[in-house]
C-alpha cells in the first residue's frame, strides 16, 4: 500500500510539473509524414512581426460535402498554427477568427447584403449540387476568407487549383495551398512602406497602351513600390529588386542592352515576356506573322535560352468566335478552336512554386524557346505547349479561315515545345573582354557577380489584359472574353514576380504538399456490411477484453 501511494504521489506531481512547465514553454511536434502542420519559416517570421491585431472571418462552413470539409478543416488548423505561432510573440497582438455561414442568417436583406459583400471582395460562391431522397437540392458556398487589419480588408479565395484536374485532386490542390493564400493576404494588409520591396517596369519599348497592363499593374502595386524605368537616360538601373520588361516591339541599342546585362550580372532579376514574332490584325484573307528583332537574342543565348522566330499552333487551345455562315439571312456566329491561342497547362515536372497547381494559362501567338549550354545557369521549364503542337517558321500566314477546316492530328507532331523558362545561377556578362579601358563603361563593370535569377516567356501578351470598350474598363489579367473563364497569366507572373524576388519568402508555401490517400471503393463496397459491424462491435469488444484482462489481473495480485 505504501509503495502504491507513492506512486500516485509521483503521478500527480509529475502531471502538475508538466502543466507548470507548459505555461512557459512552447512546444507542439507535427508527425505527419508532409509536415503538413508546420509553417514555413517566411510564414512563421511573418507572424512573428505582426504590429497589430488580424481577424479573419470564415465563409466556408456548415453542412458541406467531406471534401470541402476537409478543405474548411484545413482553413481552421492553419489558422490554429497561426495563432499558435502568434502566441511566441511578446508584443501583445493577436490573430483571431470566427466561422460565419451565411445560410444561417434568416433575415433576407441581411443575408443578400452579406452576399453582395462577399462577391466584391471577390468571394465568388460555388454551386453545391446533390440529391436526397429522390430530391434535387442546391446551395452556395463560399470557399473563401476575409482578412481585416487596421481598417483594410481583403478577400481570399481559397478554391484554387487546375481546372483541368478531377474534383478531388482540385481540392486536395486547394488545400495545400492555404497557408500560402492567408500569408500572401496578411502580408498584403500589414506591410509598410519600409519592407515593400521595388519592382521597375521599362517603359518606351513597347506600343500596347497602358490600359492593357492596368491590371498587373494593379495587382503588383498591391505588394510592391512599382517604378517606371526610362532606359534612354544616362546611368545603370540600380536600387530596384526586379525588374519588369513588358512585350516589347522596339529594338533595344547596345546601351541597354549592356545595362541590363549589368543589372543581372551584379544581382538583379529581371522578367522578359518576349515575342519572336510580330502578329498585326488577322482577317479571313489573311497576314503574316513576321519575325522580329528585339536585339536581345545575344544576351538570352549567353543567358541559356534561344527565343525562336516561330509561331506555335497547339491542339489544346482556346475558341474564337466567326462567321461559319449563314442561317437564313443571319450571320451563324460559333466559338470555333483557334490553335494559335494555346491554353498552356503543362508545368513540366519541377514543382517550382510558381507553377505549382497552377491552372491553365492564356497563350497568344506563342513562340518557342530552347535552351543553350551556359555555364553555372540552373535552366528550369515553367510553360510547355501539349505534345500535340505545330511550329511554323515565320513568315508565314495566319488566316482566320483556317479555324473553319479539320485539322489532320498526324501533322502537329512536333511535341512539347517551351514557353517559359527560368534561369537561376550566377550570369556571365555578355560584354566581357569587349569593353576598352578607355570606354566609360569600364567604370564599374563587371564580368560575374553574384547569384541572381532570369525568367524569359516567349509570350508577350501573357500579360496583357483586354478592355471592355463599352464601359472602358480593363478586363482581369487572364480573361477570355468569349468563354468567359479566366484562367492564370495573373497567378503565374505575380508568382514569379515573388519567387524571383525571394525564393525563400512566402511563396515558398506553394512547395507544401499533401498526398491524397483515397480508399479503395470497391473494396469498401464489397466489404461493407463486415466494416459497419466491425465500427460497432470492435469497440464494445474491445472494452469487453480490458475489462476481462483487468479483472483477471486484480483476482491473481489479490485473490489469495
Amino acid at each position: 500500500m505504501k509503495s502504491a501511494s507513492l506512486r500516485t504521489l509521483l503521478i500527480i506531481a509529475a502531471l502538475v510539473a508538466v502543466n507548470i512547465l507548459s505555461a512557459f514553454v512552447f512546444f507542439r511536434l507535427d508527425l505527419t509524414q508532409e509536415k503538413r502542420y508546420t509553417l514555413s519559416e517566411a510564414t512563421q517570421s511573418l507572424l512573428a512581426d505582426l504590429p497589430d491585431d488580424v481577424h479573419v472571418d470564415v465563409y466556408l462552413t456548415g453542412d458541406l460535402p467531406p471534401a470541402f470539409k476537409r478543405l474548411e478543416n484545413a482553413i481552421r488548423e492553419t489558422l490554429d498554427e497561426f495563432q499558435a505561432q502568434r502566441g511566441l510573440a511578446d508584443n501583445g497582438s493577436k490573430i483571431t477568427y470566427r466561422l460565419i455561414d451565411p445560410d444561417q442568417l434568416t433575415n433576407v436583406d441581411a443575408k443578400n447584403k452579406l452576399i453582395d459583400k462577399l462577391q466584391q471582395r471577390g468571394l465568388l460562391p460555388t454551386n453545391l449540387v446533390a440529391n436526397e431522397g429522390g430530391k434535387r437540392t442546391e446551395k452556395l458556398i463560399f470557399p473563401g476568407v476575409i482578412i481585416s487589419y487596421k481598417g483594410k480588408e481583403t478577400g481570399v479565395l481559397l478554391l484554387k487549383g487546375n481546372k483541368a484536374a478531377s474534383k478531388e485532386e482540385q481540392l486536395n490542390q486547394s488545400y495545400e495551398g492555404v497557408e500560402f493564400q492567408l500569408a500572401s493576404a496578411i502580408r498584403k494588409l500589414t506591410q509598410t512602406k519600409e519592407n515593400r520591396r521595388r519592382v521597375g517596369l521599362l517603359y518606351g519599348h513597347t506600343q500596347v497602351p497602358p490600359s492593357r497592363f492596368a491590371d498587373l499593374l494593379a495587382s503588383v502595386q498591391e505588394n510592391y513600390d512599382l517604378f517606371f524605368i526610362d532606359m534612354t537616360k544616362p546611368g545603370p538601373i540600380e536600387g530596384l529588386d526586379a525588374v519588369l520588361v513588358p512585350k516589347p516591339d522596339r529594338p533595344f541599342s547596345e546601351d541597354e542592352i549592356f545595362k541590363l546585362d549589368q543589372y543581372v550580372v551584379k544581382g538583379g532579376r529581371a522578367l522578359f515576356f518576349v515575342d519572336g514574332q510580330r502578329v498585326d490584325s488577322v482577317s479571313n484573307e489573311g497576314t503574316y506573322a513576321q519575325p522580329i528583332n528585339l536585339g536581345l537574342d545575344d544576351l538570352f543565348f549567353r543567358w541559356g535560352v534561344r527565343l525562336n522566330r516561330d509561331v506555335v499552333k497547339d491542339f489544346y487551345c482556346a475558341p474564337i468566335p466567326l462567321n461559319v455562315g449563314n442561317m437564313g439571312d443571319k450571320p451563324n456566329i460559333q466559338l470555333v478552336p483557334w490553335r494559335f491561342y494555346p491554353l498552356l497547362n503543362n508545368f513540366g515536372t519541377s514543382g517550382n512554386p510558381i507553377v505549382r497547381n497552377l491552372d491553365a494559362v492564356l497563350g497568344r501567338f506563342v513562340s518557342t524557346l530552347d535552351t543553350v549550354r551556359a555555364a553555372g545557369i540552373q535552366k528550369t521549364p515553367l510553360l510547355l505547349t501539349s505534345q500535340y503542337t505545330k511550329v511554323l517558321k515565320t513568315p508565314t500566314l495566319i488566316s482566320y479561315t483556317e479555324a473553319r477546316q479539320q485539322p489532320d492530328p498526324k501533322t502537329y507532331n512536333d511535341g512539347v515545345r517551351i514557353v517559359g523558362c527560368l534561369l537561376e545561377g550566377k550570369f556571365q556578362s555578355l560584354f566581357t573582354n569587349r569593353i576598352l579601358p578607355g570606354d566609360p563603361r569600364a567604370n564599374g563593370f563587371q564580368a560575374s557577380g553574384q547569384a541572381s535569377r532570369v525568367l524569359v516567356c516567349s509570350d508577350g501578351d501573357l500579360i496583357v489584359n483586354d478592355v471592355d470598350f463599352k464601359r472602358n474598363v480593363p478586363y482581369p489579367l487572364g480573361f477570355d472574353r468569349y468563354t468567359r473563364n479566366t484562367f492564370a497569366n495573373k497567378d503565374f507572373a505575380l508568382n514569379a514576380i515573388d519567387y524571383l524576388v525571394d525564393p525563400n519568402g512566402v511563396i515558398a508555401a506553394r512547395a507544401r504538399t499533401v498526398t491524397l490517400r483515397p480508399l479503395d471503393k470497391i473494396r469498401v463496397d464489397e466489404n461493407r456490411t463486415g466494416w459497419q459491424a466491425l465500427n460497432l462491435l470492435g469497440p464494445l469488444a474491445l472494452v469487453g477484453l480490458v475489462g476481462v484482462v483487468w479483472q483477471v489481473v486484480r483476482k491473481r495480485r489479490y485473490g489469495q
